[in-house]
């Protein structure tokens, strides 16, 4: 996994938390920062997917280990 600038653990909540979490930490964020996000939430996946493209912001990576999502997010629009 790439280096990141900030994380966020969302690991054991479920929808709509590990969203309303990954938005409220991009907007503390500036553009070209990236964050790494864990999540158990499959339902994760499709709420990251369809907001950060909606925002402008870039889905660099997904991993699944052990039953854990990780994403890696970048910030690139506006919030």
């Amino acid at each position: 996994m790439p280096e990141f600038d900030l994380e966020l653990d969302t690991c054991g909540l479920m929808c709509p938390l590990p969203l309303l979490r990954l938005k409220k930490i991009l907007q503390t964020m500036q553009n070209g920062q990236t964050v790494r996000v864990t999540a158990t939430d499959p339902a994760s996946t499709l709420d990251f997917g369809v907001f950060l493209e909606q925002a402008g912001h870039s889905l660099l990576k997904i991993e699944h280990e052990q039953g854990v999502i990780i994403f890696l997010v970048r910030k690139d629009g506006v919030v």
